[in-house]
């Protein structure tokens, strides 16, 4: 078995979701999914077939973001996974639905920092490990950095004032 770390593509902008699931049926479900649960979102998603012609298969609906996620599909090369490049909306918008979807097995990340995911190779295939989500640590928030984490999560809405300080 031999191991690779891979660098995903997330244009700037925008977010990445990456999971496993295990049906051919996921891409045009997962687009349901998408249109469903986000008006207005932009996204482009990939998934790989593990059997038969094991093609990468494509939907979406931005060009920029569909060439994103075949380009990480076609790094991972790993079968039975799926990637979702989005924009006009944010993964927590859409990712219980995404979730929920019946082929959907797991989700390894959903963000917008930098992601490599660590593949292994065998003779049989490819497959993910885990990922590296972002960077490590700096520090403990202190009152500033809390005040901030509870400044931007009521300014996108996540949030109100009425539930008190979290």
């Amino acid at each position: 078995m031999e191991m690779h770390l891979v660098k995903l593509i997330i244009p700037e902008g925008a977010n990445l979701i990456l999971g496993q699931s295990h049906f051919i049926k996921t891409v045009e479900d997962l687009y349901e999914i998408l249109v469903g649960a986000a008006p207005g979102i932009k996204f482009g998603l990939a998934f790989s077939e593990a059997s038969g012609d094991c093609l990468i298969r494509v939907e979406g609906n931005d060009p920029e973001l569909k060439a994103a996620a075949t380009e990480n599909a076609r790094l991972l090369a790993a079968g039975h996974t799926f990637n979702i490049i989005l924009k006009e909306a944010f993964p927590i918008n859409v990712l219980n639905a995404v979730k929920l979807c019946p082929e959907v097995c797991q989700i390894f990340c959903a963000t917008a920092n930098p992601v490599e995911a660590v593949v292994a190779q065998t003779e049989l295939g490819r497959g993910i490990l885990g990922v590296v989500d972002g960077f490590s640590p700096k520090g403990v928030e202190d009152d500033a950095g809390r005040a901030w984490r509870h400044d931007i999560l009521r300014k996108f809405g996540y949030k109100s004032d009425l539930g008190g300080k979290g």
